[in-house]
């Protein structure tokens, strides 16, 4: 708990508080004295310790509640200053380094709240930010994690992540019109790219928390929780769960194919082996029959908010890729990237991890189905015949992009069958930025899969 409050204490530096070592010592004996069972009682103890002026108690109640109630972990990733990275890992230096750290102080003072918050990685100042910025959305219509992509984009918006990036581009101007070489520009681009991702993840995070705060876990056991409510331990669960389905439909398909193997009956075959019994057709001899298995194209949405579902949805269609002739694997977020040659040469688990990680294509792009499929056509239509089964899996949310569904029904004029699988409940399909109803009708069938429960249900349609 020492480490603890030793961090809180910076973090009340951070929001102009004034906190010495000894302080934080007294802070230290009071929490011993006064335990952590009692919350309120543990502020108390750790105001009157900490808090020498009236004015700072309003600043020491929020950073309070920022710290001790899990939004310190949404923010633990932003770290040091972009000044600080560059210094300690010394890819800078001398004249170049003084010219980048003097150009940046010059310039941070006229940012935004935002801009300076990115630059000098202040972790208590963007929870500030982004607290103010969701007060601004109507987040009572956040209902599910399916929708953290566009209100993440939203809060962002709101707590000023325009003017944040064209604050760090034009920071990188001017280390450009300063001189700075090709090789500096590069590595502080890079920082300054890395740090604005920092910001948009945490932004994601604390949207992510405040929905958990408000949202109660579904009840019920692995089986039947949603995928996008699965933590990452229960994903590993509900991988091994998704194996067995697949196993199990295997199984029983590999019966039903024995069965069917016989074929025909030989007529004039059967007759000539009988000649010895007189015709009596004691040996029957059937026609064997070519079995007939069909290609499968899989067309994977790994976006955030399908991630879980695209994981295991993706594991139970390798799982059964004896099943098939051949299987051809996409992911897509805008742009669409084939992942085909990873399962051939990788575990399949190694392979999927790769696949959704960005591996293949941009994972930080907004989803846009109607790129992706317009593209998947284009470079991909040529290949599809009257044996292939297309899958599609994600849960339609085009981020009010155009849909493309000459693209949809092209696919489906070429293919055997084109076959939607959906996280979201289908209540949903015609809510916000999805296109599923219009996707849904340019389909040959079109599945909900929540949970390992619906995967069950649904596994023979699918297959």
């Amino acid at each position: 708990m020492d480490a603890r409050l030793v961090e809180f204490a910076e973090v009340l530096r951070q929001n102009g508080v004034r906190v010495s070592p000894a302080e934080v010592e007294d802070a230290v004996r009071a929490t011993v004295e006064v335990g952590l069972v009692d919350r309120e009682l543990f502020k108390s103890a750790l105001a009157s310790t900490m808090v020498k002026r009236a004015l700072d108690l309003e600043p020491f109640g929020r950073a309070f509640e920022f710290f001790f109630s899990g939004a310190a972990k949404t923010f633990s990733d932003i770290g040091r200053s972009l000044a600080r990275r560059i210094e300690e890992q010394g890819l800078l230096e001398g004249d170049e380094l003084a010219m980048v750290l003097a150009t940046m102080g010059q310039l941070v003072g006229g940012m935004s709240a935002l801009g300076r918050a990115a630059l000098e990685g202040d972790a208590g100042s963007l929870a500030q930010l982004f607290r103010g910025a969701s007060l601004q959305l109507d987040l009572k219509r956040y209902e599910n994690f399916l929708q953290t992509g566009f209100y993440a984009r939203r809060l962002m918006t709101a707590a000023g992540g325009a003017g944040m990036r064209s604050e760090l581009k034009t920071l990188e101007r001017e280390l450009a019109a300063r001189g700075l070489s090709a090789q500096g520009l590069e590595i502080v681009s890079r920082e300054l790219v890395d740090a604005m991702r920092r910001v948009e993840d945490a932004g994601r995070r604390e949207l992510e928390r405040q929905g958990t705060a408000r949202h109660r876990p579904q009840s019920g056991g692995i089986r039947e929780r949603s995928f996008h409510l699965l933590s990452p331990q229960e994903i590993l669960e509900a991988q091994t769960a998704v194996k067995r389905v697949a196993e199990k439909l295997k199984s029983r398909f590999a019966r039903k194919r024995r069965q069917r193997r016989r074929g025909v009956l030989a007529v004039h075959r059967t007759l000539r082996r009988n000649l010895p019994w007189g015709g009596v057709p004691m040996v029957p001899i059937f026609r064997a029959k070519r079995p007939s298995r069909p290609e499968v194209v899989i067309l994977c949405d790994i976006s955030d908010s399908v991630r879980n579902a695209s994981r295991l949805m993706l594991l139970f269609t390798h799982t059964l890729q004896s099943l098939f002739a051949r299987v051809r694997s996409f992911v897509f977020v805008s742009e669409v990237g084939e992942v085909t040659r990873l399962f051939k040469a990788l575990d399949v688990n190694e392979a999927i991890e790769l696949a959704v990680s960005g591996q293949a294509v941009s994972v930080t792009s907004n989803s846009n189905y109607g790129h992706a499929l317009a593209q998947f056509v284009r470079e991909q239509l040529g290949s599809i015949t009257r044996r292939t089964t297309v899958l599609v899996i994600g849960d339609a949310r085009n981020n009010f992009n155009p849909n493309s569904a000459w693209a949809l029904k092209d696919l489906k004029r070429k293919a055997r069958r084109v076959v939607w699988i959906n996280p979201e409940d289908k209540s949903s399909w015609a809510l916000g930025d999805s296109e599923m109803r219009t996707y849904e009708s340019l389909v040959s069938q079109a599945l909900v899969v929540r949970s390992i429960d619906d995967l069950s249900r649904v596994a023979d349609e699918i297959v």
